[in-house]
C-alpha cells in the first residue's frame, strides 16, 4: 500500500467536497478546482475527511494512487490557504512591473517583455521592482508560471543576472581569468 495514498485528506471548515463519479470538485473561501480521478482510483468521503483507493495492484494504479492523494490534498491546500511562489530579478536596470492583468520586465532586451497572467494567477511587485510573489489556488499552475517567468531570462552562469526563484543559489563560473 502506498504510505502517502493511505493517509486520509482532512477537510478543514469552511471547504466542500463534491464526488460526483469520477468527478472531484472542492470549493473554499479563495476559490473553486476540480478534478477527474484516473480509471481504478477510488474516492470516498467519510467523518469529514476522504480517503482515496485503489482497485488492484498493478504497477501504473500504485503509482496513481500516491499522485491522487497528493493532488486532492494541493486542491484543499489551494482553496483554503492558497499558493505562493516568489521570484527574484537580479541585474542592473532589470525590474518587473504589474500592469493590469500582465507582468511587464525589463529584463535587458531592447524591448520590454510583457507576460499575461492567466485567469486565477495574481502577481505584486515590491517597491524596488525586483521581487515578484506570484499566488494562486492551483499549485501546477502557479508553478507553470513560475517557471515561464524564470525562463525569459535565466540567471546568467557568470554574473547570476536573470530571474530565479527566491532562496535559489545559483553557482557562479569563473570566467576566463579566473577569480583571485
Amino acid at each position: 500500500m502506498s504510505r502517502i495514498g493511505k493517509k486520509p485528506v482532512a477537510i478543514p471548515s469552511g471547504v466542500n467536497v463534491k464526488l460526483d463519479g469520477r468527478n472531484v470538485s472542492v470549493k473554499g473561501p479563495k476559490g473553486e478546482l476540480a478534478w477527474e480521478v484516473p480509471f481504478r482510483i477510488s474516492v470516498n468521503l467519510a467523518d469529514g475527511s476522504l480517503i482515496v483507493g485503489r482497485g488492484d495492484d498493478n504497477r501504473q494504479t500504485r503509482a496513481l494512487h500516491g499522485l491522487a492523494r497528493s493532488l486532492i490534498q494541493n486542491m484543499v491546500t489551494g482553496v483554503s490557504k492558497g499558493f505562493e511562489k516568489a521570484l527574484e530579478i537580479t541585474g542592473v536596470g532589470y525590474r518587473a512591473q504589474v500592469q493590469g492583468g500582465k507582468v511587464v520586465f525589463s529584463l535587458g532586451y531592447s524591448h520590454p517583455v510583457e507576460y499575461e497572467l492567466p485567469e486565477g494567477i495574481s502577481a505584486e511587485v515590491d517597491k524596488k521592482q525586483t521581487s515578484l510573489t506570484l499566488r494562486g489556488t492551483d499549485k501546477q499552475k502557479l508553478g507553470q508560471v513560475a517557471a515561464d517567468m524564470k525562463a525569459l531570462r535565466w540567471p546568467d552562469a557568470y554574473k547570476g543576472k536573470g530571474v530565479r526563484y527566491a532562496g535559489e543559489h545559483i553557482k557562479l563560473k569563473a570566467g576566463k581569468t579566473g577569480k583571485k
